[in-house]
């Protein structure tokens, strides 16, 4: 049993009252024999078992009555709900609220959203249980804000949907921070969620930092999960390549699309697919088999003399409308432009070639080499990818090229022949070493990256490289492909936007076969080209988030669903014009893969703080909260009425009465 005023139950020791006082009643006369009361006594000795059965009776009776009047002014709950056996009432209540395109799948049967209903279940239950402020921190800015009550969450555009992904770790900090500069009293924390793997980021190193400083508070913080974990037959659609290409006089728009199946994946399914280009709309049914289905290039006409454009892909509504709709746009594109700075002749020659030479005819690609002392007339905003096969930079240039990364630029580096102590991006060469004969590579990553598999489903042949000779690099990385003995060959640096790569060996034949076997870093330099020149194109594809750098504002919205506020574009799907620029903003992909947390995840992430948690699903309308002293109230009022009746004296008939005085007079 909870109860939101458990300080009233100080109180119980008062049903022992009408105990203590039929005690004292006893004690209050004494005991003298006399001849006719012992024969009176002798003569009801019959009836005295029932007697005594009925003054137990009226004192339990009593008792209950007084222990109903304490548990109803104690408010108890319904249930043991997120086992608030504390209870009280908060000085700072904290909702952590996910928006992520997740949220919108809905309940069976009902038009009802998991994010409605946490909405609708936390306003009535913050309102049950009060508190003296409320704070909101919602999935797309992470910021704090105050509000005056639990109502204001029905009348907020941030607790409306939204298609960025939700990070957990950083909403914590955030409250966390909260806590710390506001010095707030008793605080709760209230997160509502779907326990989306992507969203709660599990595996980060952040949660153990975190447990670490919740458990420092000297207030204490109590946390509460409102858990929406249940999934459901759904089918996710998005454009994975779009790309505009003429023939002859005419020209025609070539789209990839990707459908991802939860549930049922096993039944092949027949789906409309409807295409919108500006306005005008067409369809083509698609015939979807196993969890995931791939269509590539597929043709749509174009007027020749249509340069840019944007488009959508919708499928019919099912579970989560959120991911049936996919936002697209293309434009003419840009010279892929990549610069070289190597010390190695023989190395900056074959960069050179791999970066000039484009792998689709109607994609200029240029390269060109540039002497160290001539970088800072380079025009950074045109580039889409950087060469670095030299020591590395430092002062004006090395400032010039993290700005580069920051606005999304790609970086690979390849050790120098004579390494040094310099620094950049946190990362260091060592020292070169002579790999053992016939060395090869022995992992690497197959699944994304530079090193991902073809189109076609066919793996690089990585593992046919020969490494003569590598250098040692130290820092914090993440392993893309690694030699036996798991040394690292190429590693990506932590960057946001941008892709900073390290290479341990160089194209010269001294080194390693990258040059005659040129396929797998040909094909490495083609794709980090490739995301470096997605940044610098006038139309393009966007993750929802924050306004990554070098967009320009204010966005003007050309097609979308909802009714966003300007100043939140970026965090919802649809088409937006920024300056000469088509922005196609869009839900990441992780939002179409169904992985949730299972419950002794959600437990070690917690483990050692006041938590407690509880599951509900999409299109409850029932109230999570519920007060039940009225019922208690109502027990008492039962137990005083059978109390009052049994003190009433016994009903002597008429007829009764003249039986015994008859009898008494025949004695």
């Amino acid at each position: 049993m909870s109860f939101l005023q458990p300080m009233m139950l100080a109180a119980m020791p008062l049903v022992a009252l009408p105990l203590i006082i039929h005690l004292i009643n006893q004690r209050r006369y004494q005991t003298m024999r006399w001849a006719a009361m012992m024969f009176l006594l002798a003569a009801n000795r019959m009836s005295r078992g029932y007697a005594r059965l009925r003054q137990w009776l009226i004192m339990l009776f009593r008792m209950l009555a007084i222990a109903g009047l304490i548990f109803a002014v104690s408010r108890p709950l319904a249930s043991g709900w997120l086992g608030m056996t504390s209870g009280g009432r908060a000085d700072t209540t904290i909702l952590l609220f996910d928006r992520s395109p997740s949220m919108q799948q809905q309940g069976a049967g009902t038009a009802i959203s998991k994010l409605e209903t946490g909405r609708n279940q936390l306003v009535q239950g913050l309102k049950t249980l009060g508190s003296s402020h409320w704070v909101l921190i919602e999935s797309t800015t992470n910021k704090p804000r105050s509000l005056e009550s639990p109502d204001a969450l029905f009348n907020l555009p941030d607790t409306e949907p939204a298609s960025m992904a939700a990070d957990l770790p950083a909403m914590l900090r955030v409250a966390y921070d909260y806590i710390k500069a506001n010095q707030t009293g008793r605080t709760e924390i209230w997160i509502c969620s779907d326990l989306r793997e992507n969203d709660w980021k599990a595996t980060s190193g952040q949660w153990r930092t975190l447990r670490d400083r919740f458990m420092q508070l000297p207030q204490g913080v109590r946390f509460h999960l409102l858990a929406y974990p249940q999934t459901a037959d759904n089918i996710a659609v998005r454009v994975t390549g779009v790309q505009r290409r003429e023939i002859g006089q005419a020209a025609e728009l070539l789209l990839s699309l990707k459908f991802i199946r939860q549930g049922n994946s096993n039944v092949p399914a027949t789906i409309p697919v409807q295409i919108e280009m500006e306005g005008a709309r067409s369809e083509m049914t698609v015939e979807i088999t196993g969890p995931q289905y791939e269509m590539k290039d597929c043709r749509i006409p174009l007027e020749s003399g249509q340069k840019r454009g944007w488009g959508r892909i919708a499928i019919p509504a099912d579970s989560n409308p959120a991911d049936n709709v996919f936002y697209f746009a293309f434009d003419q594109p840009s010279t892929r432009q990549t610069i070289v700075v190597a010390d190695d002749p023989q190395a900056a020659e074959f960069l050179q070639l791999a970066a000039s030479i484009g792998p689709d005819p109607s994609i200029a690609c240029a390269a060109e080499i540039v002497p160290r002392e001539q970088l800072a007339a380079v025009a950074w905003d045109r580039i889409a990818l950087l060469l670095w096969e030299a020591t590395l930079p430092e002062g004006e240039v090395a400032e010039r090229i993290e700005s580069y990364v920051h606005r999304g630029g790609q970086v690979i580096f390849l050790p120098p022949r004579i390494p040094d102590s310099k620094t950049q991006f946190g990362m260091r060469w060592e020292k070169w070493i002579d790999a053992p004969k016939d060395s090869s590579v022995e992992a690497w990553r197959g699944d994304h990256g530079l090193l991902a598999h073809t189109q076609s489903g066919a793996a690089l042949p990585v593992g046919q490289l020969q490494i003569h000779q590598y250098c040692h690099f130290s820092g914090k990385f993440t392993s893309l492909a690694t030699m036996q003995g798991g040394i690292p060959l190429l590693a990506r640096v932590p960057a946001n936007p941008g892709g900073i790569y390290f290479c341990a060996t160089t194209p010269a034949a001294r080194d390693s076969s990258l040059a005659t076997s040129g396929v797998v870093f040909y094909v490495a330099i083609q794709r980090a080209l490739a995301d470096g020149s997605a940044v610098l194109a006038n139309a393009r594809q966007l993750v929802a988030g924050p306004v990554p750098a070098g967009i320009p504002a204010p966005w003007t919205r050309l097609s979308s669903t909802g009714n966003a506020l300007s100043t939140d574009y970026s965090y919802h799907h649809g088409v937006y014009a920024a300056g000469d620029r088509l922005l196609a903003v869009n839900r990441a992909l992780e939002e179409d893969h169904a992985c949730v947390l299972d419950d002794a995840a959600i437990e070690e992430l917690f483990q050692g703080l006041d938590f407690a948690r509880v599951d509900d699903h999409a299109g409850n309308v029932r109230a999570l909260i519920q007060e039940v002293w009225r019922l208690f109230l109502f027990g008492m009022l039962v137990a005083m009425i059978v109390e009052a009746a049994l003190c009433l004296p016994k009903i002597r008939t008429a007829a009764r009465v003249a039986y015994r005085e008859v009898q008494g007079a025949a004695a």
